[in-house]
């Protein structure tokens, strides 16, 4: 292959859950199976890359100050989901269930890694509660340690002239998923998750 193939394929690896192979099949896919589509995913990727910034408010997407979700009045701002990126906060609105806002953190603590508070979008958080009308945090982390921390992390800093109801999202068993191919966190969760059969 030439130079400039292996440098687009080599960049094209970078990007999460694309490996070696993956990369060569778009990189082929893109120069020789459909050139025609090249320009316009280079314009796009720039303009992207000049109109997409975070939200001032949440860390979300957006292309002014706010994003749209922030900008929405008919959203609950007294609720807000704490999410780590902002995949985290797609996947929660596609699922329909959740009308309040959102904060992204863009990580979790993790001291092995060297992220730490200052790392986080977590002072911008601290304000919203600060500036008054927060009622809960739905806390909808990972679960494992570094997940915990932060959420320990963030309750332990909480402005206690604004008290704010802090929950934490479920976890346990998918959805047509069985007990047998389950986990042991995924099941210590779902027990301890467990609420009144009605």
């Amino acid at each position: 292959m030439t130079p400039a193939f292996e440098k687009l394929q080599k960049q094209l690896k970078q990007l999460p859950g694309l490996g070696y192979r993956s990369s060569e099949r778009i990189a082929l896919h893109l120069l020789v199976e459909k050139p025609a589509q090249l320009p316009a995913l280079v314009a796009a990727l720039q303009e992207a890359a000049g109109a997409v910034r975070r939200c001032v408010r949440c860390g979300n997407l957006a292309e002014g100050e706010l994003c749209e979700i922030c900008a929405d009045e008919r959203r609950d701002g007294g609720v807000i989901c704490v999410v780590e990126h902002v995949p985290d906060l797609v996947a929660i609105e596609r699922s329909g269930a959740f009308r309040g806002v959102y904060h992204v953190l863009h990580g979790k603590l993790s001291p092995i890694n060297g992220v730490g508070p200052d790392d986080l979008n977590l002072r911008s958080l601290l304000a919203r509660v600060e500036a008054g009308g927060v009622r809960e945090f739905i806390l909808a982390l990972s679960n494992d340690v570094e997940g915990e921390a932060t959420c320990h992390y963030l309750t332990e800093h909480l402005p206690p002239a604004h008290p704010v109801k802090v929950s934490r999202i479920g976890f346990g068993l998918p959805s047509g998923g069985g007990v047998l191919y389950a986990d042991s966190v995924t099941l210590k969760s779902a027990l301890e998750g467990r609420r009144e059969y009605s």
